[in-house]
């Protein structure tokens, strides 16, 4: 469907059997400010139909091999917003109805004066442009409904502006890269972005890129061919070809190899994959956001990525604020968590008491709104009654820590990864040093904690 911009002519597409008249109507609507074009016969108009899209249809009804109630039925399907004018020379009351019936903008009879076709051609050319204006509009009011509705929780100026780059990316292909601390909600941005695409009829896919090995990790993104490795049994399709006509979201892209890396490269220029073991390489069609809560820049400083996939990513850059810097949202996600679990459970929905919410307010949590989430389920799990006391969080959300992470004492300037391992570390000791509990809190999964304490050189 096309919709014709302020001031240009309308494309009026005439179909008729006889020359002259062809001649003549093409004349007339050129001189009355139309832009025609004329099909000699049916065949020719269907022809026409699908090369030009034209804004107007003007047919005749009998023509040998095709009929202008044909031409109608296949402008129709083509463009249902396409006014269609049928002339005659043998008007009756049955072939009037038939026309109607099947979606006809006017049923004029030959002769016809010159003033009356050309005041029913600009009667067509604007209902056909308020048709338009009026299914944008439509779709526009919708768009912002489902914007309003479906917005990720929050109203903190920080995350407002998240949202609002969000709202304004969604509709472009660009690449996305997502920054921020593990459980920010870089996979929630990630299908709001997807959800307000024109691609959101499509699947959002997502990999969690340090939740595999190296080998495996390829074979699931480009996939593989028979025989390509022990136990290929057969051909295989890879995530990003499943994720055509959608969104694929490579979370913890930073935890990638340099081989992996050097492969995404070749996806992002070329828009193509090689699978495991082949030879040729597949074409694909998908938009591609990624995401990391490492500091990619100091990883390319460091040798451990690719500054020519850095800048392939980075085109689109999302930086989320951990939840330390929207406290003002916290009331607003417990709620809506508490809601969820509550309708999960089948049950009236909890709520936290000013005790609890100001424990909760008052709290850095660490591992960000993941954290917030998993600490009221539990909360709503174990506490008996409506209402949640500060007694119902985990210890650490309501003791207070004397000694700070990170003090101004020597050294001033710690690095990235001693503060990483000092929080993983507390976090570890928190958890009573259960890993599968503190991978989840660390929103992490357990394969990359265990390598990271491997790194540290903790035993596992």
């Amino acid at each position: 469907m096309s919709s014709r911009t302020a001031g240009s002519s309308p494309r009026v597409l005439v179909v008729d059997d006889e020359s002259g008249i062809l001649e003549s109507l093409n004349n007339l609507l050129r001189t009355e400010g139309f832009d025609p074009h004329v099909a000699h016969g049916g065949r020719k108009g269907l022809e026409m139909l699908a090369e030009l899209s034209p804004e107007i249809v003007l047919t005749d009804i009998r023509m040998p091999s095709v009929t202008g109630v044909e031409i109608l039925a296949a402008a129709r399907q083509h463009d249902p917003d396409v006014p269609v004018i049928l002339m005659t020379a043998q008007a009756t009351l049955q072939s009037a109805m038939q026309a109607v019936n099947e979606g006809a903008f006017y049923y004029i009879q030959k002769p016809f004066r010159n003033d009356e076709l050309i005041a029913i051609l600009k009667r067509a050319a604007e209902h056909r442009q308020l048709r338009i204006e009026n299914k944008s509009l439509k779709q526009e009011i919708r768009r912002r409904e489902r914007t309003l509705s479906d917005r990720p929780v929050g109203t903190s100026k920080a995350w407002l502006e998240v949202l609002q780059l969000a709202e304004t990316v969604a509709p472009t292909e660009s690449t996305v890269l997502i920054q921020g601390e593990s459980g920010t909600g870089k996979e929630v941005i990630a299908r709001y972005v997807h959800d307000l695409s024109s691609r959101k009829s499509g699947p959002f896919l997502s990999i969690n890129c340090g939740a595999l090995p190296e080998s495996l990790l390829e074979s699931e993104l480009f996939g593989h061919v028979k025989g390509a490795f022990t136990g290929a049994v057969k051909d295989k399709s890879g995530l990003f070809t499943a994720a055509a006509g959608g969104t694929f979201f490579l979370d913890e892209i930073g935890e990638t190899t340099p081989a992996t890396q050097v492969k995404l490269l070749r996806v992002l220029q070329h828009r193509e994959v090689i699978p495991v073991g082949a030879t040729d390489a597949e074409p694909i069609d998908v938009r591609l956001v990624a995401a990391t809560n490492r500091d990619l820049e100091e990883e390319i400083r460091a040798g451990r990525f690719r500054s020519d996939l850095y800048y392939r990513l980075n085109v689109i850059l999302f930086h989320l604020p951990p939840l330390r810097q929207r406290v003002e949202d916290v009331p607003l996600l417990a709620d809506h968590f508490l809601q969820r679990i509550a309708q999960v459970r089948g049950e009236a929905p909890k709520h936290l008491d000013d005790g609890a919410l100001t424990a909760a307010q008052e709290y850095a949590w660490p591992g960000n709104v993941r954290e917030l989430e998993n600490a009221l389920e539990r909360a709503a799990i174990l506490t008996p009654g409506d209402t949640i006391g500060a007694g119902g969080l985990p210890a650490r959300v309501t003791q207070r820590i004397a000694e700070p992470l990170v003090t101004a004492r020597t050294p001033a300037n710690p690095t990235l990864e001693a503060v990483e391992r000092a929080y993983i570390m507390w976090v570890l000791q928190s958890e009573g040093g259960n890993k599968s509990r503190a991978a989840e809190v660390l929103g992490i999964d357990p394969s990359t904690l265990y390598r990271k304490l491997s790194r540290y050189g903790v035993e596992a």
